[in-house]
């Protein structure tokens, strides 16, 4: 089993790397926080580029589902650093098989608010498959969305 400081440390490095080298996420402007190890956190601001009602100027719906998405597998991927003892070589090669297998997003309000917040913890680590519980709030605290993803491990 990984050293609970190895597997933080492991963690924050491949935070920097989804948040920095994945265009995608960096167009998004997502960064970690580790405040509690076992609920990872991802903090983005409000830009135009993620409008997706411009009449009311809401969240879009696909910067939300991508948001509980990319949280709930950092999140998976966190509970199987921590099961396994792995060296740096390993951590990357079991990263880049990392996928989703299935999402399912609930859309409780408008993505109205300067900021947001999604977190998640895990339901269930195994073997082959982890299971999460994903939440998005905006900055005043109201729950955006809810969402549970399955993601292979193994």
């Amino acid at each position: 089993m990984t050293d609970s400081k190895d597997a933080h440390l492991e963690a924050e490095r491949l935070a920097r790397v989804i948040a920095e080298k994945i265009p995608f996420n960096r167009e998004m402007g997502f960064e970690f926080d580790f405040a509690d190890e076992d609920r990872p956190v991802l903090k983005f601001e409000m830009k135009p580029e993620l409008v997706g009602n411009f009449m009311r100027g809401n969240l879009h719906g696909g910067v939300i589902s991508s948001s509980l998405d990319v949280i709930g597998g950092f999140a998976a991927f966190c509970a199987l650093l921590k099961r396994i003892d792995l060296d740096k070589e390993d951590v990357d090669n079991v990263f880049a098989k990392l996928g989703t297998i299935d999402l399912r997003v609930d859309y409780l309000r408008p993505g109205l608010g300067r900021s947001f917040q999604a977190e998640a913890y895990i339901l269930r680590v195994g073997r082959k498959v982890a299971v999460t519980r994903m939440e998005l709030h905006n900055d005043s605290n109201d729950l955006v969305a809810a969402g549970t993803g399955a993601y292979i491990v193994g």
